[in-house]
């Protein structure tokens, strides 16, 4: 995989988390807001298009991004609707579905790529069109009107420190497994170089270090090779780019009888939530989905009715010699201490959905209620 530079990665951030959405939806309320109503020019005028990536290795997408975005625009923009698609990790199935966008008229659409190096194309062919493309949480490579995600090498970052936390003085001396994203995604590579940011120099040595391509099944593979190459003692920490490979992870060194040692992810996955209180996850990394979800919806009813998304999309991402305006999250490290205030508190999950009777006593002794 391919090492993302500091100056190729970084990013300007003027907007905070929690006041993003809020921001967006007062800019779209004082411009008429969803009492405007759609142009009465059909599809054109009416539709977003939002097209995400898989199923399998991560819930995000059925789960909370599909529902919240199409909430978003129905709210702000009254007769809107979110023509959907995913593509189950298909790249050939996303550019179909990209293409029938096109052809339905569709003017803006929401690009979560399977495969962010091929798209510039699919963005050029959209711009011939009239079509406006938004990157959504993986930045598609091309000139697209906007980029909207977390600052992913932050993100890498907060998951370097939050494996440091787990070793505790063990740190120093410890050999680190590292379990990366797909080469096609650049979020991968800016999390793998946030994370090498925070472990390369408060770590022995990356002992093994391979991609999972976002694929659980890859994952128990990689994880089964970097046993037999290490020897069952030849590592102390698993850094697993997010929670589907980080279960894979955990069940590949349970059914070798290798114990203690600390295996992280993000994505914060009702599953993941579980095994961090448990004690079979280190932590997980939360990106509050709403504020995400929000203003990507809120852009796309923004370039929907032709309104100026400079003042949304204020900070800067390098992509391809091209500066993408672009709005970018602070993400949030979830710790067994940390369930009630960040998953349960901030809305994800309830505690009931979280807490089963397999949980209950893992609940309690953390406080979630």
């Amino acid at each position: 995989m391919k090492r993302t530079t500091r100056r190729a990665a970084r990013t300007t951030r003027c907007v905070a988390a929690g006041t993003a959405a809020v921001s967006l939806a007062l800019t779209l309320a004082a411009c008429g807001g969803s009492d405007a109503g759609p142009r009465p020019d059909g599809v054109a005028s009416t539709t977003v298009g939002l097209l995400l990536p898989e199923k399998a290795s991560s819930t995000r997408y059925e789960a909370f991004d599909k529902p919240l975005i199409e909430s978003t625009v129905g709210s702000l923009c009254t007769g809107c609707v979110v023509d959907y698609a995913n593509a189950d990790g298909n790249e050939a199935a996303q550019k179909q579905q990209f293409d029938d966008l096109l052809a339905k008229g569709v003017k803006v659409i929401l690009l979560d790529p399977v495969n962010a190096k091929v798209t510039a194309p699919w963005v050029e062919a959209a711009a011939a069109k009239g079509a406006k493309v938004i990157a959504y949480d993986r930045l598609a490579e091309g000139k697209v009107a906007a980029y909207v995600s977390f600052d992913n090498q932050r993100t890498g970052e907060i998951q370097g420190q939050a494996l440091l936390e787990a070793l505790g003085p063990k740190a120093s001396s410890a050999s680190v497994v590292m379990i990366n994203g797909a080469e096609s995604d650049p979020n991968a590579a800016m999390f793998k170089t946030g994370a090498h940011r925070a472990l390369d120099e408060k770590v022995k040595k990356i002992v093994y270090e391979q991609s999972g391509e976002w694929k659980p099944e890859v994952a128990t593979a990689k994880m089964n090779e970097a046993i037999r190459t290490l020897g069952k003692d030849g590592f102390q920490a698993v850094y697993a780019a997010n929670d589907g490979m980080a279960a894979s992870v955990i069940e590949t060194l349970k059914a070798a009888g290798i114990r203690n040692v600390p295996v992280g992810g993000q994505d914060a996955s009702l599953d993941a939530v579980r095994r961090v209180l448990s004690g079979e996850q280190a932590f997980t990394v939360y990106k509050p989905y709403k504020p995400e979800t929000d203003a990507a919806g809120s852009i796309a009813v923004q370039l929907l009715k032709g309104m100026d998304i400079s003042s949304s999309v204020s900070a800067a991402v390098d992509s391809g010699g091209l500066r993408i305006p672009s709005l970018l999250l602070t993400p949030i490290v979830v710790t067994k201490a940390k369930v009630q205030a960040t998953v349960v508190g901030g809305g994800l999950y309830k505690a009931t959905e979280i807490c089963t009777p397999q949980y209950a006593d893992a609940c309690a002794a953390a406080g979630v209620r």
